[in-house]
């Protein structure tokens, strides 16, 4: 084991991340959204007819909006991600991939929670939970993650199929205070809708907040969009091969996967759980506002 090496990919990783965070809150700042960042997460909008001691004239100065100080006790979030590593999220290669997607996606929301003091854990699955990392908040936790999340991003694609349904049961049973639930899957479950829905219930039954990162090439997996030719096409999870035109198929493909996925939204919308699609081609911000959104909402 070369140590220096090891330290040198963790802080890519995070060093990714942190250029993440960065760019997204300097867009924000020249959007609609200016003033929402980070910096308002130890404080929370004044409302009429309270004390104005505790508000903070120096921001109002700034921003023109009455914001009241937090104290400790309110500030505090804990936060579980859930990434998916199965075999379908290290598609379509290996240089861009679903999987790495999430992985930066993560660390950046890892970053934001320890510029605010959360505790964050993380919860690695495929058919199982693989690893289990309760929240916490320290230091020495937080390059814990980091070091588990580097060593899935240099993984290559292995054969492991997908039990969402299973994995949501199980965390929704460890996890015993109320917490932010982050997922990030292409949601390929290999069980059928009634048990993974219920599985999303069990969730929230339980209190939680879940946000779910549906995390896809649009192009290819949504779309169908490949050329008119004969493909060899391979389950990634089960090794099963077929050839054929995608024109033959794209029609069918398109009404399957449609109506599985309205009648996951549906039900997140039914359960109160942000459903929210992400393109692997287009930037991190797509995850980073939705997450922001929800985090402040929390703390209102």
């Amino acid at each position: 084991m070369d140590l220096n090496k090891d330290i040198i990919r963790i802080e890519n990783l995070e060093l990714l991340a942190k250029q993440v965070v960065e760019g997204f809150i300097t867009g924000l700042h020249k959007s609609p959204y200016h003033g929402f960042s980070v910096e308002f997460a130890e404080h929370r909008q004044y409302n009429t007819g309270e004390s104005t001691r505790n508000i903070d004239w120096k921001l109002y100065a700034r921003t023109g909006r009455l914001y009241v100080k937090r104290f400790e006790e309110e500030t505090n979030l804990r936060c579980q991600l859930l990434l998916d590593v199965s075999s379908s999220m290290y598609y379509p290669n290996q240089s861009e991939n679903k999987i790495k997607y999430g992985i930066v996606a993560a660390a950046s929301i890892m970053h934001m929670l320890r510029k605010q003091r959360d505790a964050v854990g993380l919860t690695l699955f495929h058919d199982e939970i693989i690893d289990h990392i309760p929240a916490k908040s320290s230091a020495s936790h937080h390059l814990q993650l980091l070091t588990r999340l580097t060593n899935v991003y240099d993984e290559t694609t292995v054969q492991r199929e997908t039990d969402v349904t299973m994995v949501l049961h199980e965390i929704a049973e460890r996890i015993h205070k109320r917490s932010l639930v982050v997922i990030f899957s292409d949601m390929f479950d290999s069980g059928n809708e009634a048990a993974l829905f219920d599985a999303l219930q069990h969730l929230k039954f339980n209190k939680h907040e879940v946000i779910l990162f549906h995390i896809m090439d649009h192009k290819s997996e949504l779309n169908f969009e490949f050329e008119d030719r004969p493909y060899t096409f391979e389950d990634i999870e089960t090794g099963d091969r077929v050839k054929l035109f995608p024109s033959e198929v794209k029609e069918n493909y398109q009404k399957e996967l449609t109506s599985f996925y309205t009648s996951l939204k549906n039900k997140c919308t039914q359960y109160k759980i942000d459903f929210v699609e992400c393109d692997i081609q287009k930037p991190m911000d797509q995850i980073l506002l939705p997450f922001l959104t929800k985090r402040h909402k929390m703390r209102a």
